[in-house]
């Protein structure tokens, strides 16, 4: 089991090309800090930035008043939506679960005008039926996770979302079509465990998640699906299936090694599906729940929220203030 692509598709080689064209660019620093807008969010692996059809490719490093995210994004034109891509370890699968800077990478997204994010990541199975190279389209989270900041709240405004229904039901839509469309196996629905990371379970943990009814575990989704929440963000998971659990007895344990070797099979189909994806993705979102998210979530008067939090904050909830 794994929490995250990590492909290294010719992505050290696509970084530097893009990092040479903005240098080279009039402008240089400048170009590369100016704030340019983005339609649909993706987060996973360097593997993605690389599929067919990506036009308009461009790097811009996004500011937020919550630290570095992960990696500057990447910008383009696919299947003629706007898009922003994050590596969500960083280039070169740098950065531990636990160090994720996940309201970072979820503000700059919100910063960008992102209004819905597609997030891919690997996954351990917890059942016989979900095999190596399935994708699952998870629909309910089970929090396992205990070293991570997942609220942008705080600082002198409490505010609470709803979130019984962890992901946007239209973006779970689209992946499952998006699946159907391409010709891979896509569930739709399932329970995704969010463990902390970065060991893999202990058999005796894997029995106990299998007895809960859960279906796969990963070490990430659960904080981007809480942040994209109250960002009002619409957001789903495309969960591929690397191995099983080490609760699947007369199997190896999982290794680092099985884990990549499926992911870098996987990697075409996973392409395939984003791409089909963003095609796919209504342009009018307003029959996502996750658009109003936040609507009632602040429950501090607004005349005693600190100035400084309301500016830090502005560009999430600055509508409601």
């Amino acid at each position: 089991m794994v929490n995250s692509f990590g492909w290294k598709l010719e992505g050290r080689t696509i970084y530097s090309r893009w990092r040479a064209i903005c240098a080279s660019s009039a402008g240089g620093s400048t170009r590369r800090n100016r704030l340019t807008k983005a339609e649909i969010g993706i987060i996973g692996g360097s593997g993605l930035y690389g599929m067919p059809g990506l036009t308009e490719v461009r790097e811009e490093r996004v500011e937020t008043p919550f630290g570095e995210p992960s990696e500057v994004l990447v910008l383009g034109k696919l299947e003629g939506r706007e898009v922003a891509f994050l590596a969500r370890h960083g280039k070169g699968h740098r950065i531990l679960p636990s160090e994720l800077n996940f309201r970072a990478n979820i503000y700059a997204m919100k910063k960008l005008g992102v209004t819905s994010i597609l997030s891919v990541s690997a996954v351990g199975s917890l059942k016989e039926e979900h095999k190596p190279t399935d994708f699952v389209i998870p629909d309910q989270f089970i929090d396992r996770t205990f070293a991570r900041q997942s609220t942008f709240f705080g600082d002198g405004v409490v505010g609470h979302v709803a979130f019984g229904d962890p992901v946007c039901p239209v973006v779970v839509d689209v992946f499952a079509k998006a699946c159907a469309e391409v010709g891979v196996v896509g569930k739709k629905g399932g329970t995704y465990v969010c463990m902390e990371g970065p060991q893999f379970s202990t058999r005796a943990e894997s029995k106990l998640y299998r007895n809960w009814g859960a279906d796969v575990i990963g070490m990430t989704n659960l904080q981007e699906a809480k942040l994209a929440r109250e960002a009002e963000i619409s957001y789903a998971t495309l969960a591929m299936v690397t191995d099983y659990d080490c609760w699947y007895e007369g199997h190896d344990d999982v290794t680092v090694e099985q884990v990549i070797a499926v992911m870098h099979q996987n990697s075409g189909n996973a392409q395939k599906v984003v791409k089909a994806a963003v095609r796919l993705m209504p342009m009018d979102l307003s029959a996502s729940p996750a658009q109003t998210a936040a609507k009632f979530a602040i429950m501090t008067d607004k005349t005693m929220i600190p100035a400084e939090t309301k500016k830090k904050l502005d560009v999430l909830f600055g509508k409601y203030w």
